[in-house]
């Protein structure tokens, strides 16, 4: 195990974590993208994103842009390089403001996340689509880890913490069980050559309708890459 620094909420990180990564010449047979805040009070990246959306959303999509080459390089017919997002069944409640993906209008951490969440899932769909249309050696998927008794919870109302306090070891999962869905997407021969899946509890389960909306995918596909900064190659393609 290597530890490279990587501040998602920092372009300039990401870009110089990529660097380093690929100065090691090393392939690239699994990416899982995993950060994230939730409900965290209203302020912003050092690039100026409402924070939910830039780091869940924005960092996660600028890494797995700077990283593609090297999964395709390293994917094979028999055993494809494999990309798996973690999202949240809150997208199910989600609403994409493609006018205002900042939340600058009305800004509500509950909707913030949720909309972080949802883009995560159109986001997955819509890079499997591309990855197939280009006969890509590499799979992506986006996984529900479930309710999981972790620090992500450290911004929710004191009641809410008391709660999860007392029903901790009734209602939520550990650490490794939350995990065990990403494990199995990551390595299961089960998932070989199988992505654009929504995955909960190990099992291909249904997204949100909204996320199936390709045009929607397209849209804030286009409108991610200019807000990262990079080429939106993809708009050649159907």
């Amino acid at each position: 195990v290597e530890f490279l620094y990587c501040d998602l909420t920092s372009m300039k990180s990401i870009r110089q974590f990529v660097q380093r990564f690929r100065a090691k010449n090393c392939p690239l047979h699994v990416l899982v993208n995993n950060a994230g805040v939730m409900l965290v009070p209203e302020r912003k990246t050092e690039d100026g994103f409402e924070e939910h959306f830039g780091l869940n959303y924005l960092g996660h999509f600028l890494l797995t842009n700077l990283l593609l080459d090297m999964l395709k390089q390293s994917g094979t017919h028999s055993h494809n390089a494999r990309i798996i997002t973690v999202s949240s069944a809150t997208h199910y409640v989600g609403k994409l403001h493609l006018n205002d993906l900042q939340s600058r209008c009305s800004y509500s951490p509950h909707g913030a996340y949720a909309q972080s969440k949802l883009a995560l899932v159109l986001f997955t769909y819509r890079l499997q689509h591309l990855l197939t249309t280009n006969g890509s050696h590499v799979t992506a998927n986006v996984v529900d880890p479930g309710v999981v008794n972790t620090e992500l919870y450290k911004h929710v109302f004191w009641v809410v913490k008391v709660v999860k306090w007392m029903t901790a070891w009734l209602v939520f999962k550990t650490p490794e069980e939350g995990a065990s869905t990403t494990i199995y997407a990551a390595v299961s021969p089960e998932m070989e050559g199988a992505g654009g899946c929504y995955l909960y509890n190990e099992q291909r389960t249904k997204s949100a309708d909204i996320a199936y909306d390709e045009e929607l995918q397209r849209r804030l596909w286009t409108e991610s890459c200019k807000m990262v900064g990079i080429s939106d190659e993809a708009s050649r393609l159907p």
